[in-house]
């Protein structure tokens, strides 16, 4: 779908060959013939100007030289080899290419593959509803394809209903999501009143699982929701729930074998146990660095440990919670604000969907609690919300302001982007000053 873009960007690159494949080709040949023609009836796919080759002709060259006993690697390639450029989600800025050699991805799949691998012994069947170019489809699916299973893929689960059919055809054992698909399939009728008997478990990534959703799932499915902590920049995973560990609602969980993880002040010292600071880690599965971008390597990269930019605090127990996304704090009156207890606190109210929170200029307290917010219950009103809060949060937390929306911008995996929400804020309070 995105060959047309190679006319510009291989003069520019050492690329000799080019391979094309199609989803098309792996399926059977009567639905292959029928998804190549609505593909190209709906002029889906690019005209393509320069050379390639078929996917399908370089394991054929492959087969031919296994069977003739020769070997097919063509490269002398080592651990330590740059594999992949992932790029991050861009929730915060621009994003950046994470360069992911094939030690970091093989040791993320090992470190994860004894949990599970343990835990599904008869029927390994996954549902990955998520889009494969992201880091958290390639890693569950590096793990499913290792410990070998039937993986079940749905890049896009919208609408949610995308995913009734997959439930009700396979016995799906083991599932990946982000928090808005879990409150997206608790809203749905079909889901209630059958939800899936075989699923054993879910894990929880992307973005942080609301307490009132884990809690509901729980309820509904009738097991919690296992969450877990990873970015790009670590292939993906850097702490994870045991499968027959404790159930520490909020949690993260524990780093897996060969990962260090620690929590830091502003001057990268550790702080004491149950304290808040940045949560840095090491390991086999941290990237290289930033493809071309030194000043940001140079900030995220010190002394071998990644700066994650999260603030974390860990229990008496080793597990460890994210509080927030550090540049994501909102400052009310010198007061730290993290929009995911205040986003927390609002999913607890049964008539809205969704939330996302973020801080905004205010020339009394220096910055104000934001809420936009999608109803469940188109009554829902901004007093009744507010009071709804008062009886969680103190009273610098409460939003200042509540925003209506009918929908809340996402990234493809699902999670909010509050990156979004504060150029909108600021754009409507320039036009709000502007107005005589």
């Amino acid at each position: 779908m995105f060959a047309d873009k190679l006319t510009a960007v291989l003069p520019r690159t050492q690329v000799k060959t080019v391979l094309v494949n199609s989803v098309a080709e792996f399926f059977p040949p009567l639905r292959k013939f029928i998804v190549k023609l609505v593909l190209r009836r709906r002029k889906m796919i690019p005209r393509c100007t320069v050379a390639t080759q078929a996917f399908a002709h370089a394991l054929a060259l492959g087969a031919k030289q296994l069977a003739q006993g020769r070997s097919v690697a063509a490269l002398d390639v080592g651990l330590d080899d740059l594999l992949a450029l992932q790029y991050t989600g861009g929730t915060t800025g621009r994003p950046k290419g994470a360069m992911l050699t094939h030690r970091n991805l093989v040791s993320n799949v090992a470190q994860a593959s004894n949990n599970l691998q343990r835990n599904l012994v008869e029927n390994r069947t996954t549902l990955t509803p998520l889009p494969m170019y992201h880091i958290f489809a390639m890693g569950v699916s590096g793990l499913i394809y290792h410990i070998g299973g039937h993986n079940i893929l749905i890049p896009s689960p919208r609408p949610i209903a995308n995913l009734r059919a997959a439930f009700e055809k396979y016995p799906v054992a083991f599932m990946t999501g982000v928090n808005t698909l879990f409150v997206a399939l608790l809203n749905e009728d079909w889901f209630l009143k059958n939800p899936p008997r075989n699923l054993k478990t879910a894990v929880g990534g992307g973005a942080a699982v609301q307490d009132a959703v884990a809690l509901r799932w729980k309820e509904v499915v009738g097991h919690r929701i296992l969450q877990g902590y990873g970015l790009t920049e670590t292939s993906p995973t850097v702490t994870s729930n045991p499968l027959d560990g404790p159930d520490k609602l909020g949690s993260i969980g524990i780093p897996p074998a060969g990962t260090f993880v620690r929590i830091v002040d502003d001057e990268g010292r550790a702080v004491p146990v149950g304290q808040q600071g940045e949560l840095v880690v090491k390991g086999p599965q941290v990237m290289l660095g930033y493809w071309q971008r030194p000043e940001e390597i140079a900030l995220a990269l010190k002394d071998g440990w990644l700066h994650t930019g999260d603030i974390a605090r860990m229990d008496e127990d080793g597990f460890f919670y994210i509080v927030d996304r550090k540049k994501d704090m909102v400052l009310v009156s010198g007061f730290n604000v993290y929009p995911t207890e205040v986003e927390d606190v609002i999913a607890k109210h049964p008539g809205v969907l969704e939330s996302g929170v973020i801080g905004v200029p205010d020339a009394d307290t220096g910055e104000a609690v934001r809420a936009y917010v999608v109803k469940k219950d188109p009554s829902l009103s901004e007093a009744a919300l507010r009071e709804h809060c008062r009886q969680y949060l103190t009273g610098y937390k409460i939003p200042k302001q509540i925003v209506f929306r009918d929908e809340l911008p996402k990234t493809p995996i699902g999670k909010i982007l509050r990156k979004n929400l504060r150029e909108d804020a600021l754009k409507n309070l320039k036009t709000t000053e502007a107005r005589p």
